[in-house]
C-alpha cells in the first residue's frame, strides 16, 4: 500500500512542477527579460541565477565545414580532396529545397512564423512527459525550432573546446534533459528571435543540425543518403531527412535496420504537410507508400586523403603533407593554436602548387618502375619536383598506395618524400648526390673546375672537421675500380668519383662542407644535425627526397634556396582571399659557385657521365647528379631545368638489398633510372619549359683569390651579406668591447685587405657597446672645464692631450675642437686630443689648466 500512495504523490509533484516551469516559461515569453519567479521544483535562487546568468543572445557563429583542397588539371584549378572535421557546407536560402523547409516546419514546429522563440502550446503538450526529477524527455520537451537550434549551436561550441574533458562537459550541459536547460534554451531562443529573421533561424537550423553517419548539415546529409544537393529534394526525401534530427543514430539511413523508425517518423511529416496545404494529397499517399530503399542511394563521405578519387590517384600523399603542415599556414592565423582551431572550423579553399596531370605521369611512372608488387624485398620509390625560385612542390608521388592506417605490402602511411615530422619517414643515404655541396664549397674557397685531385685509392690518415682530426683512417673506394690517377675535379663530378671528392675534401674542412648543404636548407629527415665525419661526402647522411630536391632546385636558380611551399592561395569561409604560403627564399651560395656546380654538373648527361640517357633535350639546359649508396641499397637522380627541378629515388625500405642485383620490368633496377627520370622530366618540360644556364666566370673554373672586403661598421646581416657577395662564407665569433654602437662589427679574421681562397670563412665579431659613450661637447669651454667634463662622463683623462693654437687673446685657454668630436661615439679608454686657444703667438699661456 506505501508503495502505491507514493506513486500518486510523485505525479503530482511532477504535474506541480511542470505548472511553476510553464508559468515561469509563459512569464518568460511574455516580457522577453529574467524572471524572479519561484515555481515547483525549480527555487528562486536557481531561476534567479540561471537568468541572470546568461547573455540575453546566442550568436549562430560559423559552422565546422569543409576544407577543400585544389590542384592544377588541364591548365584550371579542380577540387581533388575534401578534408574536415564536420562533414557540412553552409548554404544560402537559395540553395535549399522549398520541400525541406516544409518539412522542417511543419513537421517540427508548425507555429515557427507565428512564436516569438518559445511555444506555450507545445510546451503544455510537453507536460506529458515531465518526470518528478524536474528533466524533460529528450524527445523534443516542446522544443521550437529556434529552441533546437539553441542547443546546436552549443554542442558546436562544445566541439570547438580545445580539450577532449572540456569538450565533453559542454556537449554534456547542451543536452542536459533539466527544466533549468530548458529555460536557458528559452531565453537564449527569445534572443535569437530578436536578433536573426525567421528565415535565417530556419537555414541556420538546416545547415547545423546534425543528421548522424557524420553528416553535418543538410547539403552533406542530401549528398550523403541520396546522392544529390539540398536544392533538389523530393518531399519524402525532405521528410526523411527532418525525421532523422531527434534521433540521428536510430533514424539515419545509412543502414536499412533504421529504415522502419524513420518511416514511421517521416509519415507523421508528410502527413502535417499535407493538413497544412504544403503537400497535395496523390503526392502524399505516393510519398507514405515509398520504401525508403527506393530513394536511398547511400555514397560515402569523400573525407581525407584516403578518399581522393581515382583519376587523382597519387596525390593522396601530397594532400597528407599539405594537411600535416596546417600549423605552419600563416594565413590560417597568428598562430599554432589559431591555425588548427580554424582549420578544425573548416570553409577553406586551399588552391596548392600540385600539378595532377604532371603527378599522375610521375605516379604511373613510378608505379612501372618501381612497382609496389615486388615481393623479394621492400622496394620504395618517389618522384618529386620543385620549381626553382619559388620552392613551389609541383609534383609528389611515390610508389607505395596511400592509406591512412596499416596496409598491405602495397600500401604505406609513410610519406617517403617528407621528413619524419611530416611523413614519419626517417630519409634514405643520399649518395654521391651529395657531392654537390662538397663542389659548392671547393668552389667557394676559391679552387676552380679545372684544379685536379688525385682520385687514386689510399688510405686517408686523418680528415678535419670542424677544426678537429677525426679518423683515425679513412680508405673510400671508388665505385668504378679502375680509376686512379689525377683528374679535373669537372671530369671527376661527370664520373662521380669518390676518392677525387675525398681528396678535395682534405682541402676543405668538412664542417664547412657540412655548412654549405646547410645553407642550402639540407638536413636529415630524423631533425638530428647532419654528420661531418669523412664518409659524409659521399652522401651517408639520411635525407628526404624533397629535401633533396629543394637544395638542387637553389643551385639551379643561382644559389637562391627557396623553402618548399604548397599553397599559392587560400579563401577563407567568408569568401576572402588569405593569400597562401609567401616565399621565403635566400641567398644560399653565391650565383658564381651555383653556376660552377651547375657547368660541372652538365658533364654527367653525356659523354661517359654517370646521368646519360636522362635528359629528354625537349626543356632548355639540363644538370644531373646520381647517387649511389656503397651496398646499391638506395639509387638517386636529381636533375634540374632553369624551370623545374626533379629528385627520383628508388630504394629499400627496409633491408640493404642491392639494385644492381636485381631486376625489374625495365632490367636492372638501378641503371633503369635514367630512363625513369627522362620519362617524368619529358613531360614535365611540356608544362615548365626550360631556358639555358649562365656560363660561370672565368674564376670557378680556373680558380682565383679573393680580397676580405672592409666590415667595420657594419651590422652582422649586412657582413654577412657582403661576404655572401664576394663569394665568402661567414662565421660570428661573438661581441667585444668596443665603443662603436651594440652589434656592429669591430674587427675580422682574416683582416680587410687580406687575400684568401674563395669560399674561406671569415671570422668576424660585433661590438657589445660596452665601452661606447658619447663625448661631451666642450668647444668654447675652458680648459679645466673641458678636462672637468671628459672626467665626469667617464674618460680617462690622462689620456687628453692639448695642442695649443693661434687665436685671438681673447679665446685664450679655451678649447676650438676635440678628437673625438662632441656628440660622437668613443670608448672612455679612447686617446681624447683638444685643441685649445693660445692666443696671438699659439703658445701655452701657462695658466689654462
Amino acid at each position: 500500500m506505501s508503495a502505491q500512495k507514493k506513486r500518486p504523490t510523485s505525479t503530482v509533484g511532477a504535474v506541480l512542477g511542470f505548472v511553476g516551469f510553464a508559468a515561469l516559461a509563459g512569464l518568460l515569453v511574455t516580457i522577453g527579460v529574467t524572471p524572479a519567479l519561484a515555481v515547483g521544483s525549480v527555487t528562486a535562487s536557481s531561476s534567479v541565477g540561471i537568468f541572470q546568468s546568461l547573455p540575453d543572445y546566442i550568436s549562430i557563429g560559423q559552422l565546422q565545414q569543409r576544407n577543400t583542397l585544389y590542384a592544377t588539371s588541364g591548365g584550371k584549378q579542380v577540387p581533388f580532396a575534401t578534408l574536415y572535421d564536420q562533414n557540412r557546407v553552409n548554404l544560402t536560402w537559395d540553395q535549399v529545397s522549398p520541400n525541406l523547409k516544409k518539412a522542417a516546419v511543419d513537421g517540427e514546429d508548425r507555429r515557427f512564423y507565428e512564436h516569438g522563440g518559445v511555444d506555450l502550446t507545445s510546451l503544455v503538450r510537453a507536460a506529458f512527459g515531465t518526470i518528478s526529477g524536474g528533466s524533460l524527455g529528450a524527445g523534443g520537451g516542446g522544443s521550437t525550432l529556434t529552441m533546437q537550434l539553441v542547443k546546436n549551436i552549443r554542442l558546436a561550441q562544445a566541439q570547438n573546446a580545445p580539450t577532449l574533458a572540456q569538450q565533453k562537459s559542454l556537449a554534456a550541459e547542451a543536452t542536459d534533459t533539466s527544466i533549468s536547460r530548458k529555460l536557458q534554451e528559452m531565453k537564449l531562443a527569445i534572443g535569437l528571435e530578436k536578433k536573426y529573421t525567421k528565415d535565417q533561424i530556419l537555414l541556420a537550423y538546416l545547415n547545423i543540425a546534425y543528421f548522424g553517419d557524420q553528416a553535418y548539415g543538410v547539403e552533406a546529409a542530401a549528398e550523403h543518403y541520396y546522392n544529390t544537393t539540398a536544392q533538389n529534394l523530393t518531399p519524402v526525401q525532405a521528410a526523411s531527412l527532418i525525421a532523422i534530427v531527434q534521433y540521428p543514430t536510430s533514424r539515419n539511413l545509412a543502414t536499412p535496420k533504421n529504415y522502419p523508425a524513420n518511416e514511421a517518423r517521416r509519415n507523421v511529416i508528410l502527413k502535417s504537410m499535407n493538413q497544412l496545404g504544403d503537400l497535395s494529397t496523390p503526392d502524399y499517399t505516393a510519398a507514405v507508400a515509398s520504401n525508403p530503399a527506393s530513394y536511398v542511394k547511400l555514397s560515402p563521405p569523400r573525407q581525407g586523403c584516403a578518399a581522393i578519387a581515382a583519376q587523382y590517384n597519387g596525390a593522396q600523399n601530397f594532400c597528407d603533407y599539405v594537411q600535416r603542415n596546417v600549423q605552419n599556414y600563416s594565413f590560417l592565423g597568428a598562430n599554432k593554436t589559431q591555425r588548427e582551431a580554424n582549420w578544425k572550423t573548416g570553409g577553406y579553399k586551399i588552391y596548392t602548387t600540385l600539378n595532377l596531370d604532371l603527378n599522375n605521369n610521375a605516379k604511373a611512372q613510378i608505379d612501372s618502375y618501381a612497382p609496389n608488387t615486388e615481393t623479394r624485398f621492400d622496394l620504395g620509390g618517389v618522384v618529386d619536383s620543385i620549381q626553382p625560385g619559388t620552392g613551389r612542390v609541383i609534383v609528389m608521388a611515390q610508389n607505395k598506395n596511400y592509406t591512412a592506417g596499416s596496409g598491405n605490402s602495397t600500401q604505406t602511411s609513410l610519406n617517403y618524400s617528407t621528413d619524419e615530422a611530416y611523413g614519419n619517414s626517417g630519409g634514405f643515404q643520399t649518395g654521391s648526390t651529395y657531392k654537390a655541396f662538397t663542389l659548392a664549397d671547393w668552389l667557394a674557397k676559391g679552387h676552380g673546375l679545372d684544379e685536379e685531385v688525385d682520385a687514386t685509392p689510399r688510405t686517408f690518415d686523418t680528415s678535419t672537421a670542424c677544426g678537429k682530426q677525426v679518423g683515425p683512417t679513412y680508405t673510400p673506394k671508388n665505385d668504378e675500380g679502375y680509376i686512379r690517377g689525377y683528374m679535373s675535379v669537372e671530369t671527376a663530378t661527370a664520373l662521380s668519383v669518390n676518392v677525387a671528392f675525398v681528396a678535395m675534401a682534405q682541402q676543405l674542412d668538412l664542417c664547412d662542407i657540412r655548412s654549405t648543404a646547410e645553407s642550402l636548407g639540407v638536413h636529415r629527415a630524423d631533425g638530428a644535425q647532419l654528420e661531418d665525419n669523412p664518409s659524409s661526402v659521399l652522401g651517408t647522411n639520411y635525407v628526404a627526397p624533397l629535401t633533396m630536391g629543394a637544395a638542387y632546385a637553389a643551385i639551379a636558380d643561382n644559389g637562391m634556396y627557396c623553402s618548399p611551399i604548397v599553397v599559392d592561395k587560400a579563401v577563407g569561409p567568408d569568401g576572402k582571399d588569405l593569400g597562401g604560403q609567401p616565399k621565403s627564399c635566400k641567398q644560399a651560395i653565391s650565383p658564381e659557385v651555383a653556376q660552377g656546380v651547375v657547368y660541372a654538373m652538365k658533364g654527367t648527361l653525356t659523354g661517359g657521365g654517370t646521368a646519360v640517357g636522362a635528359d629528354p633535350g625537349n626543356g632548355g639546359q639540363m644538370f644531373a647528379k646520381t647517387g649511389t649508396t656503397d651496398k646499391a641499397d638506395q639509387i638517386w637522380l636529381i636533375g634540374s631545368t632553369t624551370a623545374l627541378t626533379t629528385v627520383t629515388w628508388m630504394g629499400n625500405v627496409e633491408g640493404q638489398t642491392s639494385l644492381r642485383l636485381m631486376y625489374g620490368p625495365h632490367g636492372q633496377y638501378a641503371s633503369s633510372r635514367a630512363s625513369l627520370f627522362y620519362n617524368v622530366q619529358n613531360a614535365n618540360n611540356g608544362v615548365y619549359p626550360g631556358g639555358t644556364f649562365t656560363d660561370p666566370p672565368q674564376s670557378e673554373i680556373s680558380g682565383s683569390g679573393v680580397t676580405v672586403p672592409s666590415l667595420t661598421g657594419l651590422t652582422s646581416d649586412q657582413a654577412e651579406s657582403a661576404l655572401i657577395n664576394a663569394g665568402l662564407g661567414y662565421s660570428i665569433a661573438g661581441t667585444q668591447a668596443s665603443a662603436l654602437p651594440q652589434g656592429q662589427v669591430t674587427a675580422s679574421d682574416p683582416v680587410a685587405g687580406t687575400s684568401v681562397a674563395k669560399g674561406q670563412r671569415i671570422t668576424f665579431y660585433t661590438s657589445d657597446g660596452s665601452l661606447a659613450t658619447t663625448v661631451p661637447t666642450v668647444t668654447g669651454q675652458p680648459l679645466k672645464t673641458a678636462i672637468s667634463a671628459f672626467q665626469n662622463a667617464g674618460f680617462d683623462t690622462s689620456k687628453v692631450t692639448v695642442t695649443y693654437t693661434k687665436t685671438d687673446d681673447s679665446q685664450k685657454c679655451d678649447v676650438q675642437s676635440s678628437n673625438p668630436a662632441g656628440g660622437s661615439s668613443a670608448a672612455k679608454t679612447a686617446a681624447i686630443a683638444l685643441s685649445v686657444g693660445g692666443g696671438t703667438d699659439g703658445k701655452d699661456p701657462g695658466n689654462c689648466s
